[in-house]
């Protein structure tokens, strides 16, 4: 009735029906998370929350993920339109088979967060070389595992002593926190967390940071069904321009990105998710690059170098390029993705 009403009323007007309003022409995008309704997630949330999709004619839903790596294949099938996923696991999805329509458009974490946390307790510390000999809890579709073939190279670690034990998510803090292993492969600001939350003390927990061991790679991005982002370009446009002022809300105060996050899952401790929060923007989002040159975009030179790296390390045929993975045709102008 409403749209027979709006039909009427511009042809009494002489209006063309281009010129009805932009509510008539919502798009609705299906998002995959990476992983849980957790700290970093806030600024998905605020960008739903606070309205800023909406006002991009954008009808957005958000879904939780179970590992970065499985979010690639959830967008290139087109389950998807858009999602969170690690771009160094969607080089590898593209090497294999370039044919994939998959993108990534922004850039989220510049700094990967790809770790193995141990117990100086069951003798691992800040040091890769203490990781030889080790029995190490592995999750498949993690995105920390799937570059443990290059980080072993640049560290100089021998493997040759190491035990891989595959595992799941549920149950990687709490081994870990029973010592059933010496370590495991996740993200930084998710395993430091849920290992005290598992009453481990903080002075026993020992961080191994790919990042700062020689392992100069990008971490986890926005990706598009290149499809999807073909026929809608201004709906992609829309969706990074709110989730650049999402993002620079949830660095603004994190307390209001973590109450976010609770409001969808009520079972969380909101000072526990602030704290994960401030974690993941002082270490993987406002870095130093990020401040200098906006949230969201790349440096080619960085990303094509990082492909080479994968090229001796994870087996790669040599079939992209950085131009090939990264599209940064829909990035909002620099100026709007400076955060505060």
């Amino acid at each position: 009735m409403l749209s027979r009403r709006l039909f009427s009323a511009a042809l009494l007007a002489g209006i063309s029906l281009s010129a009805l309003p932009a509510f008539a022409q919502t798009t609705d995008i299906k998002f995959t998370l990476d992983w849980r309704f957790e700290g970093p997630a806030a600024g998905f949330l605020l960008a739903q929350d606070k309205g800023y999709f909406a006002d991009e004619g954008l009808n957005v839903t958000i879904d939780t993920g179970n590992g970065s790596v499985e979010a690639i294949p959830r967008v290139a099938t087109g389950a998807y339109q858009m999602g969170f996923g690690d771009i160094n696991s969607l080089i590898k999805f593209l090497d294999e088979d370039p044919s994939q329509p998959v993108k990534a458009v922004m850039m989220i974490y510049d700094k990967p967060v790809f770790s193995v946390i141990g117990r100086k307790s069951q003798g691992i510390t800040d040091d890769p070389k203490s990781l030889e000999g080790k029995k190490l809890g592995a999750p498949p579709p993690d995105g920390a595992f799937a570059q443990w073939a290059a980080f072993k190279e640049v560290a100089g670690i021998d493997d040759s002593a190491i035990t891989l034990e595959s595992i799941g998510f549920p149950v990687r803090e709490p081994m870990l926190a029973s010592g059933d292993v010496d370590g495991v492969f996740g993200f930084a600001f998710s395993v430091i967390l849920n290992l005290k939350a598992n009453g481990v003390p903080d002075e026993d927990i020992s961080t191994i940071l790919f990042a700062d061991h020689g392992l100069n790679l990008y971490g986890n991005a926005i990706l598009a069904n290149e499809t999807f982002a073909d026929e809608n370009p201004e709906a992609v446009q829309g969706f990074l321009r709110a989730l650049a002022k999402g993002f620079a809300d949830a660095v603004a105060d994190p307390a209001a990105g973590a109450a976010a996050v609770l409001a969808r899952n009520e079972t969380l401790n909101i000072d526990t998710e602030t704290e994960r929060l401030t974690m993941a923007n002082e270490m993987n989002i406002k870095t130093p690059y990020v401040v200098e040159n906006g949230f969201g975009g790349i440096d080619e030179a960085r990303l094509d170098a990082s492909i080479e790296t994968l090229k001796v390390s994870m087996g790669l045929k040599g079939n992209v390029t950085g131009a090939d993975v990264f599209d940064s045709q829909y990035l909002p102008p620099a100026e709007e993705r400076m955060l505060p």
